[in-house]
């Protein structure tokens, strides 16, 4: 297995990403799944500095990245603009396109057509 690529997910509470990334991770287990939830004081929220400590952490230098809602998208595009990973952030329903991108990736699918599955499942 490549480890060419990882998988971020990004959620308002920390039990929330840490679940979706055990969910995934039962489909996925050779693939880098990491989460960044809740704010750095525990709190419902999100922490840039989570975010990018989580996005520092990938040996990957491909990410595709998740989110639950609007603002944990600005931080992790505010993220992204630091990072010196590709990433690329999907609108799509959270547990269920990290779910499909992360099952894909296991089964060494290419990127394109990865994407493709996820169009459907824009919501965003």
């Amino acid at each position: 297995m490549s480890k060419e690529y990882g998988v971020l997910l990004v959620s308002h509470v920390e039990g929330l990403a840490d679940g979706v990334a055990t969910l995934v991770n039962e489909v996925a287990k050779e693939v880098s799944i990491k989460s960044a939830g809740g704010t750095s004081e525990g709190e419902v929220g999100t922490s840039f500095e989570k975010i990018e400590a989580a996005l520092q952490s990938f040996e990957e230098e491909t990410i595709l990245a998740f989110y639950d809602l609007g603002s944990a998208k600005m931080n992790l595009e505010l993220a992204i603009e630091t990072s010196d990973k590709t990433v690329t952030l999907y609108d799509a329903a959270f547990v269920e396109g990290a779910y499909t991108a992360s099952a894909l990736l296991q089964a060494e699918a290419p990127l394109d057509a990865i994407e493709e599955q996820l169009k459907a499942l824009v919501v965003k």
